[in-house]
């Protein structure tokens, strides 16, 4: 083995097997199904603050920002903001409402509010966003393990996919939330500490790009790469309204003891949010005097691993290039199991639950096969397609969740007026038309006019189709109002302090 690898191959192998032995010191807390799906409902702000930060902060934050602020400047830190700032929607909009409700996930909720004819919708997109989402965490696996030791781009996928699956499966979520919060602390630590030496680098180097017009670092270096009023605004509603519609972010709010705790939980999560994103646009400002290679090559989401090397000669670069390496891996493999989680939870109570051959599986046995099909099936599609712009995946993500679960949580929580039959057209609308932009970006992703303009930034047009779609049938089917709507509604936004008649709903 190389002496210039070694840094890259031990941070990988120190995180896989902290992750490994975490989730398996976690197991001793994991015994029923319940500790499965929410952790009992027994996580504490701080403690979950942390987990909901570490599964959050993807390959997106960890590698995408830095390489985007890097190819196309200053405009691209609405993406970090929207991201943080989609939390405090969550607060003000979601949060202890939606703990309230008694709901282990996205479809049980609907289907306390609405009925049982919008769970099954709600399942496919819970199903689809998370297996979208879990797309760039496996490309980003294998983009880190080939500019850090030379691998295949396949092996770094197939790792994720392994250890996500072994703790998903054999500690549900009490397992996973002490992995993530750890992957926090970590994925602060390992931008922080190379950020610190590498500012101190520069300014060594007397400070270059600081002034004049090398510091015009907010002009996209990229050939076409203003990104204009239109895509601006639809980034915005996609960050701010999608992330309270993302199934990994959502399902965390049903493990707090309370809906006080819900709310503490979300404050802290800004807290730690703001502080993890003033990293990134640290390399991608350093990147803009140092990294003009990696903007010729195409290279730039790989900006955050190679900028140590590239400023730090020898050494000392690579064991800092290693100290960023676990960091990134630790980002793939908290977000990973924390989709890994959201989507075995829906396909356990929805599909491998339900009888098999006359029989029907005990609880943990449907979770751990909902898990082994959670975690392989978009593994096997990250294997085979092509790689996406990793923050430009995650971006989809956002808005399909802004178009579809971000307005049947607001109104379902908000206006007693919500229909089943319209909140299904609601879905179906804003699914069918963020839907459709994914397949353009995944078959294609280019060209120029008013269709590739809408299709690549889709939010600005699919989230309000969703709401409005949602409303208007809403009304037009007004007698279809659940009979037990207010006292559900009630139930929602009533602090626990106060007893209620929880009868029959």
């Amino acid at each position: 083995m190389s002496s210039d690898i070694a840094p890259g191959i031990v941070a990988v192998a120190v995180v896989a097997i902290a992750t490994l032995a975490i989730g398996t010191w976690a197991l001793r807390f994991s015994r029923t199904t319940s500790d499965f799906f929410v952790a009992s409902r027994t996580v504490r702000p701080g403690l979950n603050a942390s987990a909901i930060s570490g599964e959050y902060l993807s390959a997106a934050s960890f590698l995408g920002v830095a390489g985007l602020v890097l190819t196309f400047g200053a405009d691209m830190l609405w993406y970090p903001i929207g991201w943080t700032a989609g939390y405090l929607m969550l607060l003000v909009f979601v949060a202890a409402p939606l703990r309230r409700s008694g709901a282990y996930t996205l479809p049980d909720f609907a289907e306390a509010r609405l009925g049982p004819g919008v769970r099954s919708v709600c399942s496919v997109l819970v199903v689809a966003i998370g297996w979208l989402y879990l797309l760039p965490q496996f490309q980003g696996a294998g983009i880190t393990l080939r500019a850090a030791i030379d691998a295949p781009e396949w092996v770094g996928p197939v790792i994720v996919g392994v250890v996500v699956l072994v703790n998903a499966a054999s500690g549900g979520m009490r397992s996973i939330t002490f992995v993530q919060a750890f992957q926090y602390w970590l994925k602060l630590t390992a931008l922080l500490v190379p950020a610190a030496v590498l500012l101190l680098v520069w300014a060594g180097d007397g400070a270059p790009g600081a002034g004049g017009s090398d510091g015009a670092w907010s002009m996209p270096l990229a050939d076409g790469g203003g990104e204009g009023l239109y895509t601006t605004y639809s980034l915005i509603i996609a960050t701010f309204l999608g992330t309270m519609g993302l199934p990994h972010v959502v399902v965390r709010f049903y493990t707090n003891p309370d809906g006080g705790a819900a709310r503490r939980t979300t404050l802290t999560v800004l807290a730690l949010l703001g502080a993890f994103y003033l990293l990134p646009p640290v390399y991608g400002a350093l990147g803009r005097v140092y990294g003009d290679e990696l903007v010729a090559t195409g290279r730039t989401d790989v900006l955050v691993l190679e900028l140590p090397r590239i400023m730090v000669p020898g050494l000392g670069g690579e064991l800092l290039a290693g100290v960023v390496t676990a960091g990134a891996f630790a980002a793939f493999l908290s977000t990973s199991s924390g989709l890994a989680i959201a989507v075995a939870g829906v396909l356990t109570q929805d599909v491998t639950a339900r009888p098999w051959s006359g029989r029907r599986l005990d609880g943990i046995t449907a979770w751990r096969l909902g898990a082994v099909i959670a975690v392989s099936a978009p593994l096997l599609v990250a294997l085979a397609l092509p790689n996406v712009g990793v923050a430009r995946a995650v971006g989809l993500a956002f808005a399909v969740a802004a178009s579809t679960f971000c307005p049947l949580l607001v109104l379902g929580i908000w206006w007693h007026g919500l229909t089943d039959a319209g909140a299904v057209a609601g879905l179906l609308a804003g699914g069918i038309g963020s839907g459709s932009a994914v397949v353009w970006v995944l078959a294609d992703g280019s060209g120029d006019g008013l269709g590739p303009l809408l299709l690549s930034q889709p939010a600005a047009w699919s989230v309000p189709l969703g709401f409005l779609t949602m409303v208007g049938v809403s009304l037009l089917t007004a007698s279809r109002v659940p009979a037990h709507t207010r006292r559900f509604m009630v139930r929602l936004h009533t602090p626990e302090t106060v007893t209620l008649d929880r009868g029959p709903m």
